[in-house]
């Protein structure tokens, strides 16, 4: 007897393979209904993310379309239920409201400032420059060649190029399995900790051999490796500004914001005071003494 559950299934899944390919016209497709509630075909492709829908459409859909489904249910019990009404759950959306306004907000004023607030890449050199001493390696850091063969004939025959003086370039693209990536690969400066990828005992050849030196071939599965050490930067050395140019300019532009925001939040502050828009009350601290709250809350503002 066949499975009246594989039916169902079956059925959606035509009626969704029949609604995907029918043509976009003034009627939005329809995928689902809940009381008044409707999921239509365009709203739940903008919902879905894209290397999801790409993958696999068809069941992106019928996924998406279940859990909406799934949402609306409970989303209509609680208004059955009159659950946005109770005490308790009333102070809780005012606070979320609140907080995503005051978030809305903050960004639509720092989007006003974004000319104001860029940063060039002069800036953050004579940044990294004045605060150099800030700046150093947490650990060692090592530049190195790694070349994956296909067998152990080619990786002996590559360590003989790289040993002739043949460029690192034609070496790689010669023996190497994907020879752009560790082209690029041997462009910077990896972290000691990391070197090597997810092969250990790559990291312990480079914990061991020194600048020019090659590792012996290691076998893993199919394939062939050895890494050349290039060179190195010791733990507490200062790293090359084109490390780090592109996080200072980052850090700098979001101090940029801050400060313009926080200036544009303490003029309105001040305007409501000059208002009377804005009325503090002092209070006692734990000595009784009285604090002017108007103060407090300026440093507040600035920090």
């Amino acid at each position: 007897m066949v499975n009246i559950r594989c039916i169902i299934l079956f059925t959606s899944f035509l009626l969704l393979v029949s609604a995907c390919k029918q043509d976009t016209g003034s009627e939005p497709v329809v995928l689902a209904e809940v009381g008044t509630q409707q999921l239509t075909k365009e709203a739940a492709k903008a919902e879905i993310p894209s290397h999801i829908f790409e993958s696999d459409s068809i069941s992106a859909y019928l996924n998406y379309r279940d859990e909406w489904v799934r949402r609306q249910v409970i989303l209509q019990e609680a208004e059955r239920l009159n659950f946005t009404q109770r005490k308790g759950v009333q102070e809780k959306l005012q606070r979320i409201r609140e907080e995503y306004i005051l978030q809305a907000v903050q960004d639509y004023i720092i989007t006003e400032f974004e000319g104001d607030t860029d940063v060039s890449e002069q800036e953050a050199r004579n940044y990294y420059q004045q605060n150099k001493d800030k700046f150093t390696l947490d650990e060692r850091y090592v530049r190195y060649r790694h070349l994956i063969a296909r067998s152990n004939s080619d990786a002996e025959r590559a360590k003989r190029d790289l040993m002739r003086g043949i460029e690192w370039e034609t070496v790689a693209q010669e023996y190497s399995k994907y020879p752009d990536l560790k082209i690029r690969e041997s462009e910077r400066f990896w972290p000691i900790s990391i070197a090597g990828g997810d092969i250990s005992m790559l990291n312990r050849y480079l914990n061991i051999i020194g600048p020019s030196e090659i590792s012996p071939t290691y076998r893993s599965g199919n394939e062939y490796h050895f890494v050349q050490l290039l060179d190195e930067r010791p733990q507490g050395d200062h790293p090359d500004l084109d490390w780090l140019i592109g996080q200072i300019e980052e850090w700098l532009t979001l101090e940029k914001r801050k400060r313009a925001f926080n200036t544009y939040v303490k003029n309105l502050y001040l305007q409501g005071q000059a208002n009377n828009e804005i009325k503090i009350h002092n209070v006692i601290n734990e000595t009784n003494t009285a604090v002017d709250d108007s103060t407090v809350s300026l440093n507040q503002i600035n920090q």
